[in-house]
């Protein structure tokens, strides 16, 4: 089971949020980032939302598990527990202890099952750090 002391916890997460709403009435590449974000909405019931570090959050209870930040070339769909996904389609990138994200960039094809399957997993493995905490 993962380990419970690992959680981000952020407060005021709730659904909808009016912040997360007004950020993608923007354009450009939070269009792009919207439909992952609704991906990570549609996880379960029990996902709550808020802005962290400007970036949109999806959250169970308090507990962050993924979120989409839009930069100048490229989406970053990000999972604060992402080293210890399943990633067999080799999607996540970065090096940092816990977090990895996968870049999404207009015109360049995104396997889109697999990114599914990862935010899936975000979400299972954020229900269970919460169970054993």
């Amino acid at each position: 089971m993962p380990a419970a002391d690992a959680l981000f916890i952020l407060t005021g997460g709730r659904r909808p949020h009016p912040d997360v709403e007004a950020w993608f009435t923007g354009d450009g590449m939070r269009l792009l980032a919207q439909p992952w974000f609704e991906r990570l909405r549609a996880s379960g019931g029990d996902v709550r939302e808020l802005m962290h570090d400007h970036c949109p959050t999806a959250c169970v209870q308090d507990a962050a598990f993924a979120y989409v930040g839009a930069y100048a070339a490229h989406v970053n769909v990000g999972f604060f527990h992402g080293a210890d996904l399943p990633d067999p389609a080799r999607l996540l990138t970065g090096s940092g202890k816990r977090m990895r994200h996968v870049k999404v960039k207009w015109g360049e094809p995104v396997d889109e099952a697999a990114l599914g399957a990862l935010i899936a997993a975000a979400y299972a493995d954020i229900k269970a750090r919460l169970k054993g905490a």
